[in-house]
């Protein structure tokens, strides 16, 4: 997402390389498998979709697609395909590829989706969560997006900038997205309150002191033709 954003919490903070490379994790809980597989390749399965003007688990237009191993995403309505789980403390990757196709009212303007996390509340476009934005160079942004209530919190590192409708971003320190065609890998660690958003291997953004540590993951339908492959969890302790 671009146009609105939320007010982030207060503060930045000036991380130490140690901090920024932590949360490395030991073995999960018992009750846990360490990795959690969450795309099968096959199917959906595990996953719901939620479109703008369709509502949940209704894609007449087959948005949401999968074939060769990779989940499809037209882009031709805002939506987003959604876990049925919630999920705290873990490392979650994802494999993403731009795809051609840019649809109206972003046909003429950068590509975007994004890694919606932490994701509570009534489904809508868009619910109140935290985002890993997947945008044409600002892949790894944060953003907090208030849905029907009150956005998240957190303290970030890098530049503020506000916006309408209650939105804000916090803005990556580098940008490490291959060109247009490649894979990206993506991947966002939550352990408690800290977070750190990752892009092909290299931390670009870092915040703490969320007041959101849990909830269901969103990938998104934005706009813009894109593919998803290789979604991956593993638990924290």
């Amino acid at each position: 997402m671009r146009s609105t954003r939320a007010r982030l919490g207060t503060g930045l903070l000036a991380l130490t390389a140690a901090v920024l490379c932590g949360l490395a994790g030991r073995p999960s809980a018992a009750q846990y498998p360490r990795k959690e597989v969450l795309f099968n390749g096959k199917n959906l399965n595990g996953w719901y979709t939620f479109l703008q003007d369709e509502g949940k688990n209704k894609d007449t237009k087959g948005v949401f697609k999968v074939h060769d191993g990779v989940i499809h995403v037209s882009g031709q309505t805002f939506g987003y395909i959604s876990t049925e789980k919630e999920y705290e403390n873990y490392r979650l990757s994802v494999d993403f590829k731009w795809g051609q196709k840019k649809w109206p009212p972003r046909e003429n303007v950068v590509r975007d989706a994004g890694l919606l996390y932490h994701v509570t509340g009534t489904d809508l476009v868009w619910t109140n969560s935290m985002e890993l934005q997947i945008q044409e160079g600002d892949t790894g942004d944060m953003f907090l997006i208030p849905g029907m209530g009150e956005a998240p919190s957190v303290d970030v590192q890098g530049k503020r900038i506000g916006g309408d409708k209650n939105y804000s971003r916090g803005v990556k320190w580098a940008d490490y997205e291959k060109p247009h065609g490649e894979w990206n890998t993506v991947m966002v660690v939550c352990k408690g309150d800290r977070v750190e958003h990752w892009v092909n291997g290299r931390v670009n953004m870092v915040g703490r002191r969320a007041n959101r540590t849990r909830g269901k993951i969103n990938l998104q339908s934005e706009g813009a033709e894109v593919f998803y492959r290789n979604i991956v969890l593993e638990h924290l302790d």
